[in-house]
């Protein structure tokens, strides 16, 4: 879809800039209770363009990985790392805050892509992500000049898990890490999976089905 308004004036207009929860080194521009955009429905954010804005919120899966990222820096530094699905950019942030040399921050959101630049900036780190407006899934290792890939919170849809996790088997297959954040959504592949570590994740019950939601990190069996 393309944007009926500017994305940057947008997410300056409607968000707050606001340490994550469960990363609190990083801020991000955010709607939380107190911003016009966390009451606008599904009909109103269509009417002016704008697709469901998850790039506005710090959720669970992205908050654990950050947190993992960010506590063992090893696991990204000196690595050039893709973070799949960015959103806001949380968890390429943490990459890049924990020593990645380079960090894109892939979206299909114009405004997600706006988002990453702009929270990037505001953590000190726009030199190192690159947000790219694209669905890089059937892309190799060698295509996208990565060796770890992140992934957060896209377990949530049948195909979209489906494609996702196939594409991501391949990777691993030709040599790339992968690790994943992930509250427990219906679509995870558990059984490709094993577990890293586990966290006690603040979040808004008005996202999710609780205010604290257990999210763990998760990498491809080898």
């Amino acid at each position: 879809m393309t944007p009926s308004v500017d994305p940057l004036r947008f997410i300056r207009a409607n968000t707050r800039l606001l340490p994550v929860p469960h990363a609190p080194e990083i801020v991000l521009h955010v709607a939380d209770e107190a911003t016009e955009l966390w009451q606008k429905t599904e009909d109103e954010l269509d009417s002016i363009g704008l697709p469901p804005p998850f790039w506005a919120f710090a959720w669970a899966g992205g908050q654990a990985l950050a947190r993992h990222v960010l506590d063992r820096p090893e696991l990204v530094a000196g690595q050039r790392v893709l973070d799949f699905a960015s959103g806001s950019g949380l968890v390429a942030i943490a990459a890049a805050l924990s020593g990645a040399t380079h960090a894109t921050a892939s979206d299909l959101d114009a405004f997600a892509i706006a988002a990453i630049g702009l929270n990037a900036e505001a953590n000190g780190v726009g030199d190192r992500i690159t947000p790219v407006l694209d669905d890089l899934i059937g892309s190799r290792p060698a295509d996208l000049g990565v060796t770890t890939i992140l992934v957060a919170d896209i377990f949530y849809e049948r195909d979209i898990a489906g494609r996702v996790t196939d594409w991501l088997a391949a990777l691993h297959e030709q040599g790339a890490t992968i690790l994943i954040g992930d509250p427990g959504r219906s679509y995870l592949p558990r059984d490709r999976l094993d577990i890293l570590a586990t966290y006690e994740v603040p979040v808004s019950r008005s996202l999710e089905d609780a205010e604290i939601k257990r999210s763990s990190v998760w990498r491809f069996r080898a």
